[in-house]
């Protein structure tokens, strides 16, 4: 049985990419893994959230996987990666041996039932066992808390209903009847799935689909969109979703799909029945299935104790740490969601949280990863707006 040390200066709740970026750069700081610093991941294996994707997910299909922060160093690179193996596979395959290189002792399976506050200290309680520390970097992500909206008749319908968090292959649902039911690219790339497998499909949104004709991600747009995640944040309001701020890239791929009607979303039905959905004119079509694509909601649920949720529904974070107890660290939080966010954002979080500790001097480290502390902001911005655009390009 995995164990866990009764006392850890740092404790890194998550081993997904924004949890290991902050743990290797805390290493690089001095704060030794193992030693100083524990991580700790529910996950049976390495690879974070990509670890539960579905099979038939491919690099070359999905969001873009940004490098580990010195994975070039270890002789593996996510650039060269191959785009035929199931994205599971390979990141899981990159994430242990990226872990194992750089010596990160990753504590897992360990599930962190709640945090609490004791005085000086904060006391993390797991499955196997409590770890006082005196600083908790937060890196769950979002793939533990799926969202589902309620709607009238979800709870009689007696076909099946997956969300992206359970969803495993188009072949689940070979000749049957599926409502898709959401607006991002999860949505359109389980109808593409789908097209030919299923008998039939719908899609379902609350808003319009904006599609972006240039088949990139409008820079403006994304610099908005990051706006958007960070006043949310640092306000403690809930985070709005990145593709409702962005729109979808009409890539190649896209666009032949809305040729040939496999993507002809329509407004949000009205309730469901135990066989079918029924639109708002009344119409009625009989369904064998949901899937919902409605996104996540950060997995925070075992800081609860901490009390830091404000009245407008979400945790005020500024510059990474939570307003209401600046002990517990955010990463890949808001802003910082993506998997280029949460990388940058680890060398600036790891310096914040060493300074926590009480050292008043950060050592110089040499990483020949660039730079991206004292940047001015509308410069970060720009940058991360660019890489997004690539982020959400389909060859």
């Amino acid at each position: 049985m995995v164990a866990v040390p009764a006392r850890a200066d740092v404790v890194v709740i998550g081993a997904g990419q924004a949890g290991l970026s902050v743990a290797y750069y805390l290493q690089r700081l001095g704060v030794r893994s193992g030693v100083d610093q524990v991580v700790l991941d529910r996950g049976p294996g390495p690879g974070g959230a990509w670890q539960h994707r579905w099979p038939a997910l491919r690099l070359g299909s999905a969001h873009r996987v940004h490098d580990l922060p010195g994975m070039r160093r270890t002789g593996i690179t996510f650039e060269t990666a191959d785009r035929t193996r199931p994205a599971r596979d390979v990141v899981s395959e990159y994430y242990g041996h990226y872990e194992r290189f750089f010596g990160l002792d990753v504590r897992r399976p360990v599930t962190v039932a709640a945090v609490f506050d004791r005085g000086a200290d904060l006391v993390v309680r797991t499955t196997v066992g409590e770890i006082t520390a005196r600083v908790v970097v937060n890196a769950t992500g979002t793939w533990g808390s799926p969202f589902v909206p309620y709607y009238p008749g979800v709870r009689d319908f007696a076909g099946l209903q997956v969300h992206t968090a359970t969803y495993r292959d188009a072949a689940d649902f070979a000749g049957q009847r599926v409502l898709v039911v959401g607006g991002g690219t999860s949505a359109i790339g389980f109808l593409l799935e789908l097209e030919g497998v299923a008998a039939k499909t719908w899609w379902a949104t609350r808003r319009p689909v904006d599609y972006l004709d240039q088949g990139t991600l409008d820079l403006e747009a994304a610099v908005n969109a990051v706006d958007q995640q960070d006043e949310a944040a640092r306000t403690g309001r809930a985070l709005p979703s990145i593709v409702s701020g962005t729109g979808v890239p009409k890539t190649r791929r896209i666009a032949s799909a809305i040729q040939r009607g496999v993507l002809a979303p329509r407004p949000m039905f009205d309730h469901l029945e135990p066989h079918a959905v029924v639109w708002p004119d009344g119409a009625w079509e009989p369904i064998d299935a949901v899937v919902w694509a409605t996104g996540f909601r950060p997995d925070i649920r075992h800081l609860s104790p901490l009390r830091l949720h404000e009245k407008v529904g979400g945790v005020q974070v500024t510059s990474g740490a939570a307003e209401r107890d600046p002990r517990i660290f955010f990463a890949g939080y808001g802003p910082t969601a993506s998997t280029v966010g949460a990388n940058r954002a680890g060398r600036t979080l790891a310096r914040q949280v060493f300074a926590a500790l009480g050292d008043t001097t950060v050592p110089v480290d040499t990483d020949p990863q660039p730079a991206v502390l004292e940047v001015p902001r509308d410069e970060q911005q720009d940058h991360v707006a660019q890489l997004m655009a690539r982020f959400f390009t389909d060859a």
